[in-house]
């Protein structure tokens, strides 16, 4: 055999086992942090207009499913409906995190983030679907720190809702509803954290009337730390009430 073959065959092997052993050096480093927490949410979309409305909601997340903060956020927005069935958003929330888990940040500490977002809804035979696309630049002030970091972020979130009674959801009736999200970050100060953090979530709803609905359920959060080796495995009861009103001068 010649030294070409020798090489043809040696070379894959050694790449593959290089690949596996930072694999395995990858998988070795990591700490996983398990938390329960409860996240306790309002979201309303209020029309103003045919085609204008007003984003508004707040998050009440706390960690040991009530007893201890973990995060209060603050979200508002202006919405635009490009057509009946896609929406865009431009927006501001404020985020105040605090200390939490086995690998707490030194002290509660603050964000300030703007955000645009485009929401899609389609279905499929009895199943509704909203693909929400969203694009983050987000200043976060350490603990501690002087100055903010800025960061951007993506989001992709698919979420599911099936009827439990007839072929829609109407007022006064129940369904099922679940979501996956992930997140990745991106720029230039974005650490080994490319990979943000994924929501993986399943409920049970409720539609009180045409302008309230009620879901109860899971979330299973899995967040990559700014070190890229601690990764929060949150068990998360979920609590959201969305409310939609209607300011049109027409109604």
């Amino acid at each position: 055999m010649t030294c070409k073959g020798i090489l043809y065959r040696i070379v894959p092997g050694l790449i593959l086992l290089l690949g596996w052993s930072f694999v395995a050096q990858a998988q070795s480093e990591r700490v996983k942090d398990f938390n329960h927490n409860g996240w306790y949410m309002y979201f309303g979309d209020h029309k103003l207009t045919s085609r204008w409305g007003l984003h508004t909601e707040l998050q009440w997340r706390r960690h040991n499913i009530l007893k201890d903060p973990q995060q209060l956020l603050v979200r508002t927005g202006i919405n635009y409906d490009l057509t009946p069935s896609a929406m865009f958003t431009l927006g501001y929330g404020y985020i105040e995190t605090y200390p939490y888990g086995d690998f707490p940040a030194a002290d509660t500490f603050p964000e300030h983030r703007i955000y645009q977002q485009l929401q899609l809804r389609n279905s499929i035979s009895r199943v509704g679907l909203t693909h929400r696309y969203r694009l983050e630049q987000r200043w976060i002030k350490p603990a501690g720190a002087e100055s903010s970091t800025y960061l951007n972020r993506a989001r992709y979130m698919l979420k599911a809702t099936l009827p439990l009674i007839g072929t829609s959801i109407e007022a006064g009736e129940p369904f099922l509803a679940a979501y996956d999200e992930i997140f990745i970050g991106f720029g230039h100060n974005i650490q080994r954290n490319i990979f943000d953090q994924n929501r993986a979530y399943a409920a049970m709803g409720y539609k009180i009337s045409d302008a309230a609905t009620l879901e109860l359920g899971y979330l299973n959060q899995i967040v990559q730390k700014a070190s890229g080796t601690v990764f929060e495995h949150n068990h998360t009861l979920q609590v959201s009430l969305f409310y939609n009103l209607d300011f049109r001068n027409d109604n």
